[in-house]
């Protein structure tokens, strides 16, 4: 084992990278590589002219330049290639006509890539590229760890599960997945074979976790040229994962953490029949059955749904919650666009890289309050109504009233609700009120009411109205909890007034929308 260390969830880019060859191949840009490999892979872009921009780079990203106060081709590079450059463009005109032959020389020497950008195309389409390619990269990565979730969850509720978990993650990951016993041996495994050395550093990284009180709860590192994580399991039996792969890709350590969660489940002592069957009645949410066909596996209720958004980073925070309020019934909602948990607001409103993405007022999308669409990173939980809720460190709750099993999708949209409005409010738990004068009109009757007023908005645009109102009316809070600029919320809000022909500043007027955004 070559390495060993506790993964960092902070030190992650934003997105996944891209590599240079992904620019290269774009026709648009007319960029052509004068040295270095065209493998590297881009984890974002940087515009200088400095004559030394080593204290301004962070590493990996492509430095593009004018080459404006290039006075020393070859100490320039070699401080791009200290800071951790992935590669330099170099743009021609208007103070070079061509790229420097010392430049190409020096770049050769180091490896390092270097592209020629023609006069043709700014700095600002490249970086635009760029940012593109991330997104995309973004989507299809949120997409393949929701696509994991679902097979995981679909092999938990097989009649083997333990050894089916372990053989839908090693498919997900393209490796090897390791079950150990708290003697260190092999529990089950599943998976391609690997070599010896592979799995002796395996064995010893899951070793080093163990079931010492505070100790780490994950390793990583490398062995027999793979990479190797090892995760300690819950339940106190000293279990861990351990997982052997080729590449690690952005999303496979939350990958990882949804197995970690099943198999805790899995094999934790003493599980009592009806603890399997609510289980199973949980799995099968996550599948996305309806509330009402795991109604009589749940029990009549009436229960409560929590939205949960925050914990460390480890892919333990959310079991370690759900130990907490005292439920195993956990969503850890990893999310994904077009996926469960996706939150959409139009067409294209991606964020990756540090881009921020458009949205499209037109455009119908399951806003957050959406049965089953919670944000991505959002843990949803199922409580009896008779355990209290309480606030957790390093979490923000939201909890909807009391809800019979068969209601489940009110529950999980007040939830979701609450949650906006304790991040909002910069609390740790909100709850669902759902009392008040609303209660006396009749439901059917306040429901038609709602239609008819309400029709003329589009999703994105009641979602807004109903936080904007929440929230008092204000700009900022609700830019905040929607995650949009406050720009944004003006021009929707001015658009609700607009569409429904009516003055949001009169009191009489928020009353009457606010009760039609609350019926059922």
């Amino acid at each position: 084992m070559s390495s060993m260390s506790a993964p960092e969830p902070g030190s992650a880019p934003p997105a996944p990278p891209v590599p240079l060859a992904a620019l290269l191949a774009r026709p648009d840009l007319g960029l052509r590589l004068l040295a270095g490999p065209e493998d590297v892979p881009l984890h974002w872009v940087h515009t200088s002219e400095m004559a030394d921009p080593h204290p301004y780079l962070l590493g990996g990203e492509l430095l593009m330049t004018a080459g404006v106060q290039l006075t020393d081709p070859a100490h320039y590079v070699d401080r791009v290639v200290e800071a951790g450059a992935a590669a330099l463009a170099f743009g021609v005109t208007p103070v070079w006509d061509t790229v420097p032959p010392e430049l190409v020389a020096a770049c050769e020497r180091h490896g390092l890539p270097l592209v020629e950008v023609p006069p043709r195309t700014p700095f600002t389409a490249v970086a635009r590229a760029v940012w593109r390619l991330m997104a995309e990269a973004r989507l299809h990565e949120l997409r393949r760890v929701t696509e994991a979730q679902q097979s995981l969850a679909a092999a938990a509720a097989r009649p083997a599960p333990v050894p089916a978990v372990l053989g839908a993650l090693a498919s997900r990951l393209g490796g090897r997945a390791v079950l150990f016993g708290a003697d260190g041996t092999e529990s089950a495994a599943a998976g391609r074979e690997v070599p010896a050395e592979a799995a002796r550093a395996l064995r010893d990284l899951a070793g080093v976790l163990g079931p010492r009180p505070g100790g780490p709860a994950s390793a990583s590192g490398d062995g027999g040229g793979l990479r190797l994580a090892a995760y300690a399991l819950g339940g106190g039996e000293g279990l861990t994962l351990g997982v052997a792969t080729e590449r690690r890709g952005p999303g496979d350590h939350t990958i990882a953490g949804v197995a970690v969660v099943l198999l805790s489940l899995l094999t934790a002592p003493h599980r009592g029949a009806d603890v399997t069957v609510r289980d199973g009645a949980l799995v099968r949410l996550l599948l996305g059955a309806a509330p009402a066909e795991v109604a009589g596996a749940l029990g009549p209720g009436p229960w409560t749904v929590v939205h949960a958004r925050g914990g460390d980073g480890t892919p333990f925070a959310a079991a370690s919650l759900a130990a907490a309020l005292g439920t195993p019934l956990m969503d850890t909602g990893v999310g994904a666009e077009g996926g469960t948990g996706t939150r959409a607001e139009g067409a294209t409103g991606t964020r990756a890289g540090g881009a921020t993405g458009t949205s499209t007022e037109g455009a119908t999308a399951p806003g957050p309050s959406a049965p089953g669409h919670a944000r991505p990173g959002t843990v949803r939980l199922l409580l009896p109504s008779s355990t209290a809720v309480t606030a957790q460190q390093g979490w923000t709750l939201g909890a909807s009233a009391p809800v019979a099993a068969s209601e489940l999708a009110a529950g999980d949209a007040q939830a979701a609700r609450a949650l906006r409005r304790a991040e909002a409010s910069r609390a740790a738990l909100v709850r669902h009120r759902a009392h008040g004068f609303a209660a006396l009109v009749d439901r059917d009757e306040a429901a038609a009411y709602a239609r008819e007023v309400l029709a003329p908005l589009t999703g994105p645009l009641t979602e807004t109205l109903r936080v904007w109102l929440s929230l008092h009316g204000s700009w900022d809070r609700t830019a905040v909890a929607l995650e949009i600029h406050r720009n944004t919320v003006r021009q929707r809000i001015t658009r609700c007034a607009a569409l429904l022909d009516r003055d949001l500043d009169d009191p009489d007027v928020r009353m009457e929308l606010w009760f039609a955004l609350r019926a059922p």
